[in-house]
C-alpha cells in the first residue's frame, strides 16, 4: 500500500491517537498514585476519632487523652477525639471499629479483651479479633501489680501463697475487674504455677476491686499499678510483688513477683488499631505520627508519672507479633478454665 494512500494515513492516525492516550492514562494513573501516596504521607487530613472502650477515668482513658493531647504537634495540627464506648468487655468499641471505614479517620485504643481473646469469651460477637483490625502501633505495657488487704498476714508473695496453703478449707479470696480480663489470667495462671487455690470474686471495675480490697471484702487481687497507686501511697492496700521482669521505679522497695517465681511476668499492653484493609502507605505514616507521640519528653513523663507505664513503639508487624503472641498465651488458659464473659 503506497503510503500516501487513505487507508495507511488513517491507519496511522489511529496510531497516534492511540499513543497520546495511553500516555495520558498513564501519566493519570502516576498522577492518582502520587497523590494517593501524598494524602497517605500527609495523614491525617482531617480530626481523627479514637475509640476508647472502656468508660471515662480508668487507665485506658487516661492514656488515650495524653496521647489526643499531643496528636496535633505530631499530625499537623489535626485534632484526635476520644469517644469511649465502653460495654461487653470493649467489644462494643470493637465492633464500630470493625466496621468503620479503613480511611484513617476512625481508630481504636486497642488492648488484648476486644482485639485479642474477646472471640474466646464471648459468644457470637460481630467480629473476628485476629482479622478485623489493623495493628499500627504498640504505645505501652502497664505493670501490675499483687495487693493485699493490710490486715493480711502476708507481707511477701511467699507468704501469701503459704497463707493460701493453710487456708484450704476457708480459700482466700481474689478480686478481679471481669471474667477474661489479663489481671484475671494473671492470677489464675499464678495459681496454677503455685499449686494454690483461692475463691474469684467479679466486680466490675478495677476501681471496684480497689474498693473490695479496702473494705475487707476480698483478700487480695492483681491489679494495675497506675489503679492501685494512690491507694498503696496511702497505705490502704500493700503491695507484696509486682509482675514485671524489672522492679517499678513508683514501687520502690516492692519486689519482682520473679525472684520468686522465675520468669513469671504479666503486664497489660495498649496500643492503636484501625479497621482492616488499611493500605501499607496509610498504615505506616499513622505509625510515623504515634511513635513521634511516644518519644515527645512530656508525653514519657506524663505516662510514667501517672501510670508507671513503659513506652514501646515499634513497628506494626511488631505489634502485630505482639497480639499474636498474647493470645497464644492466654486461649489454652482461658479453655481450661471455661471463661465465658456474660
Amino acid at each position: 500500500m503506497p503510503p500516501n494512500h487513505p487507508l495507511h494515513r488513517r491507519s496511522a492516525a489511529l496510531l497516534g491517537l492511540a499513543a497520546v492516550l495511553g500516555c495520558r492514562r498513564a501519566a493519570a494513573q502516576g498522577q492518582g498514585q502520587g497523590q494517593g501516596q501524598g494524602q497517605a504521607e500527609r495523614w491525617p487530613e482531617r480530626p481523627v476519632r479514637l475509640l476508647v472502650p472502656y468508660g471515662a477515668g480508668g487507665a485506658s482513658d487516661t492514656l488515650s487523652r495524653i496521647v489526643a493531647q499531643a496528636f496535633p504537634q505530631a499530625a499537623g495540627d489535626q485534632t484526635m477525639v476520644v469517644e469511649n464506648r465502653g460495654g461487653a468487655g470493649g467489644t462494643i468499641a470493637g465492633a464500630a471499629t470493625a466496621q468503620a471505614r479503613p480511611d484513617g479517620t476512625t481508630l481504636m485504643l486497642g488492648d488484648l479483651g476486644p482485639n485479642g481473646i474477646a472471640q474466646e469469651l464471648i459468644r457470637g460477637i460481630a467480629y473476628d479479633p485476629l482479622t478485623a483490625f489493623t495493628p499500627i502501633c504498640h504505645l505501652v505495657n502497664l505493670p501490675v501489680v499483687i495487693v493485699v488487704n493490710p490486715a493480711l498476714r502476708a507481707r511477701t508473695a511467699a507468704d501469701l501463697f503459704d497463707l493460701a496453703r493453710a487456708r484450704a478449707a476457708t480459700p482466700l479470696t481474689y478480686a478481679h475487674p471481669g471474667i477474661g480480663y489479663v489481671t484475671q489470667l494473671a492470677q489464675e495462671q499464678l495459681l496454677r504455677q503455685t499449686g494454690t487455690r483461692m475463691v474469684a470474686v467479679p466486680y466490675r471495675s478495677g476501681a471496684e476491686v480497689l474498693r473490695s480490697l479496702i473494705a475487707g471484702e476480698c483478700d487480695c487481687a492483681i491489679p494495675t499499678v497506675s489503679t492501685a497507686l494512690p491507694f498503696i501511697r496511702d497505705g490502704k492496700v500493700r503491695a507484696i510483688a509486682v509482675c514485671s521482669l524489672a522492679p517499678v521505679a513508683q514501687l520502690p522497695g516492692v519486689p519482682t513477683l520473679a525472684a520468686t517465681l522465675p520468669g513469671f511476668e504479666v503486664s497489660v499492653w495498649h496500643g492503636i488499631v484501625g479497621p482492616a484493609g488499611m493500605s501499607p502507605d496509610l498504615v505506616a505514616a499513622a505509625n510515623r505520627v504515634f511513635n513521634a507521640i511516644m518519644r515527645r519528653p512530656e508525653v514519657v513523663a506524663k505516662v510514667e508519672a501517672t501510670q508507671a507505664a513503659q513506652v514501646a513503639g515499634g513497628t506494626p508487624e511488631q505489634f502485630a507479633a505482639l497480639i499474636k503472641a498474647d493470645v497464644a498465651r492466654w486461649t489454652p488458659l482461658i479453655r481450661e478454665l471455661g471463661l465465658r464473659a456474660e
